[in-house]
């Protein structure tokens, strides 16, 4: 990797040892940094350490605060593989990234589309500039950025499993709550981070979170152009404000803050319990803002031990001050990874879920619509009537295999309504032995 400054030649050739805590002395006189990928070690220049978030917007020159943030690397050392995804500004691209001791390492290049003008490399190299002011094991890590020649890039650590939201629902039902918690746990540690050191993300969503091979979460996205319309929303390069993860006071006031990201990890901790599912569902933003501020917060998903249900419910406090902090989150997460018998899945009734020995259970339920309710389905409702399951014991009947044709196309619902079906049989069996 190119070193910058006058002595950088002498500085890469004369070398002492890493110390310790992983930092290395160059001739020169000026720090380093060993950062280490599998068999490889990537050795940084020493960057201007912040303890407080600088703004790169509020440079004259945003170029000065790539500079100054930002590692410059040679393009010659990057080599790209194939397109993984696109944005507002180019293509993302996995890639090989040349180290000095001549092996590769596996890196994320996002790259600016051929055209854009000055204004969008200002505002794509911003992203650089924000990112290369972190430092936690759960923020992406910038490995260095190409300014000097065409096209510009953005080089980062590479994250084998990609954007969680993604993953959750490639995976929907394969880990244990421990696991999820886990994933919770590091969104929240790198959130703790953000906030000591005084940013606001603003667009905090699964979508944002990027998971590596050892399912370690890593905050992403800091690519936010946060200027103002006319119409007073704040523009980001993803659209106008994310209605579904954005705190009240956010959207109506404009007051973002480190409780507005508690707020979104909130919504986050409901998405990975959910494995993937959409907040709100298919409601159109109106209505989400005009019933989160009549009270109405995202039920449990199914399975959702009461403990965590109970954490989101905190994080949706209306009043922002009421809230927890990033620190009692992660701490309330940590007490509830090390007690797993405080993650008893309850159901919005208190009981446990799962199938019951109560025959009490199916008389609960007067239709097949209420039964979908429970289940937080409603919203088949109207096709499994018009198909003509009106009954429970209708609905018994029904395989996995008909649940398409009643417009359950999505694998989280399917599984949900399929194990709310086995629940039904288990207890209309349980109650014709009865009878014998």
């Amino acid at each position: 990797m190119s070193q910058t400054g006058p002595d950088a030649s002498k500085a890469r050739k004369k070398e002492v040892p890493p110390s310790e805590n992983g930092h290395l002395i160059y001739a020169n006189g000026t720090n380093g940094e060993a950062i280490t990928f599998g068999h490889s070690t990537v050795i940084l220049p020493h960057i201007k350490k912040v303890k407080t978030y600088v703004d790169p917007f509020t440079y004259e020159d945003p170029n000065q605060a790539v500079k100054e943030f930002a590692t410059e690397i040679d393009a010659t050392q990057i080599r790209i593989l194939e397109v993984i995804g696109g944005g507002e500004f180019g293509d993302v691209c996995s890639g090989l990234m040349l180290m000095p001791d001549k092996t590769t390492i596996k890196v994320a290049v996002k790259t600016l589309k051929t055209g854009a003008t000055d204004k969008d490399r200002s505002d794509f190299l911003s992203e650089a500039s924000i990112m290369g002011q972190f430092d936690h094991p759960n923020v992406i890590k910038l490995l260095g950025v190409v300014t000097k020649t065409r096209p510009a890039m953005i080089v980062t650590e590479f994250m084998e499993n990609g954007s969680l939201d993604k993953y959750l629902r490639e995976n929907d039902g394969r880990f244990t709550v421990t696991q999820l918690l886990g994933m919770m746990r590091g969104v929240g540690f790198g959130m703790r981070f953000l906030s000591e050191m005084n940013f606001v993300h603003r667009d905090l969503a699964a979508r944002n979170i990027l998971v590596n091979e050892h399912l370690v979460c890593k905050v992403a996205d800091f690519g936010l152009s946060r200027r103002k319309e006319l119409d007073g929303a704040y523009e980001t390069r993803g659209g106008k404000i994310p209605i579904r993860w954005t705190a009240p006071e956010a959207i109506g006031y404009k007051k973002f803050t480190s409780a507005s990201d508690v707020w979104s990890l909130g919504v986050v901790m409901w998405e990975i319990m959910s494995y993937g599912e959409r907040p709100y569902w298919n409601w159109p933003n109106q209505d989400v803002i005009k019933a989160v501020e009549k009270g109405y917060r995202l039920p449990p998903p199914m399975e959702c031990p009461e403990a965590i249900h109970q954490l989101m419910l905190d994080c949706w406090q209306r009043d922002r001050n009421h809230r927890p902090t990033f620190t009692t989150i992660v701490s309330t997460l940590d007490r509830l990874i090390r007690n797993p018998n405080a993650l008893r899945p309850l159901a919005k009734n208190g009981s446990p879920l799962g199938l019951s020995s109560s025959l009490n259970d199916l008389s609960r339920f007067n239709s097949v619509s209420d039964w979908l309710d429970s289940l937080k389905m409603g919203r088949y409702k109207d096709s499994f009537t018009a198909a003509g399951y009106v009954r429970l014991e209708d609905i018994a009947r029904l395989s996995q295999s008909d649940l398409p044709r009643l417009g359950v196309t999505l694998a989280g619902h399917q599984k949900k309504i399929m194990k709310g079906i086995h629940s039904i049989r288990a207890q209309l069996e349980q109650a014709a032995e009865t009878l014998v």
